[in-house]
């Protein structure tokens, strides 16, 4: 039975505490998974950062970490010469390593390797964290870490909402588990320069090659021999997708459907912005999802659009599960959308079959004044809730 009380994820970050770097790091993973746009989804406090980085007051072991506290745990053990060296931090790994392997695909440790020459010391069983081999800054350090930690958590979190949908299915859970995320690539073949190719090319390729993102990723093809319609509308509908918004983007019919139908279908949705010109009828359906900036001829910030996406993909799922527990209010008419809803939104309306009006419901804060009124003009049949909104008028 689930805990509609418990959160459904939490990060408890651990490090020595004589690794000087240690809390800059966790900060920054705090400041990213404890941000706005995560409260929103969960109606709550966002994903919650706990640290493990002290003793216990009156012992000499860390504090414990609580298993129980969540539906989905993982732990992040930022692992460097002192901790490696210490007894007491060590048998500390060891037995978050026994508690993680003895609970299955909930919980996680995630060991990150901070310094080199240190990976055969951890002496654990999973897959660790290469911080060491990565380039950059520690910003920039910290932001790929961020990433690495982004896709392993979607993971816990889509095996969880299996769970939630089928409770009593057990089997194949570690392949459903490891099933990658489809990624469509949205761009036009028009542009004078090619700048739709070119970006689409460098994002695959970094998408497909780089260090953990192919195990997760799987970017979309069309095999031959298979109606090329038929295909992309299907694929759409279970993807992911990047928009490259090049000068000729809007211009293209292919390009306008691939939007329409990502929205249509609550896809997990990045703008990758890369007008050099002008676009000559900026299509309306671009908007309500994050817009990053990205050069057409210096592509170094593929690594923030990727991220972007990654974020969108595991605030679906955030917003899946929580949607998987508020299911059982809802009556007839009820449609939960993941995104604050627009005009679009009134395609994938659920009509109520019981006299009510139809209700839609959508991730906090409300809409301001003047985007409802612009829906009651249109559609006043519709009633739009926010998620807070809609669980207290359906608890009351």
């Amino acid at each position: 039975m689930v805990d509609t009380a418990r959160p459904f994820i939490v990060i408890y970050v651990v490090w020595h505490p004589s690794f000087a770097m240690g809390h800059a790091v966790a900060k920054g993973l705090f400041e990213h998974f404890r941000r706005e746009s995560y409260v929103k989804i969960t109606g709550g406090t966002g994903i919650s950062v706990l640290y493990r980085y002290a003793l216990a007051n009156g012992s000499d072991q860390p504090l414990p970490i609580d298993f129980t506290m969540a539906e989905t745990s993982s732990v992040i053990v930022l692992a460097d010469e002192n901790f490696v060296n210490d007894p007491v931090w060590m048998t500390f790994l060891r037995k978050i390593a026994d508690q993680t392997g003895s609970t299955g695909l909930s919980t996680r440790l995630f060991p990150v390797a901070m310094a080199p020459g240190i990976v055969a010391a951890l002496k654990v069983d999973e897959q660790i964290l290469r911080w060491a081999d990565w380039k950059g800054s520690i910003d920039d350090l910290t932001a790929t870490l961020i990433g690495h930690l982004t896709f392993q958590f979607c993971r816990m979190l889509r095996h969880y909402l299996e769970h939630l949908r089928r409770p009593n299915e057990t089997t194949e859970a570690l392949l459903g588990y490891l099933k990658k995320v489809d990624i469509f690539l949205s761009h036009s073949k028009n542009d004078t320069n090619d700048a739709g190719v070119h970006v689409a090319m460098a994002i695959r390729k970094k998408l497909t090659q780089s260090d953990g993102m192919g195990s997760f990723f799987d970017v979309y093809d069309i095999p031959p021999g298979l109606k090329f319609q038929d295909v992309l509308l299907t694929q759409i509908s279970v993807s992911a997708v990047i928009a490259i918004h090049t000068d000729s983007f809007s211009s293209r019919e292919w390009c306008r459907l691939e939007i329409i139908e990502a929205k249509r279908h609550n896809r997990p949705l990045v703008i990758a912005n890369c007008i050099s010109d002008k676009d000559e009828r900026g299509f309306p359906y671009l908007g309500n999802v994050p817009i990053i900036r990205l050069d057409q001829k210096k592509t170094k910030r593929i690594d923030v659009v990727i991220r972007a996406l990654l974020d969108e993909i595991l605030r679906n799922f955030l917003w899946q599960c929580r949607v998987e527990l508020m299911r059982p209010k809802a009556t007839s008419g009820v449609t939960f959308l993941p995104r604050p809803p627009e005009l679009i939104s009134l395609a994938a309306l659920v009509p109520a079959t019981d006299g009510k009006p139809s209700i839609i419901v959508y991730p906090d804060p409300p809409l301001g004044a003047e985007e409802e009124r612009l829906f009651y003009a249109i559609a006043p049949h519709i009633q739009l809730r926010s998620a807070t909104e809609w669980l207290a008028g359906a608890t009351r």
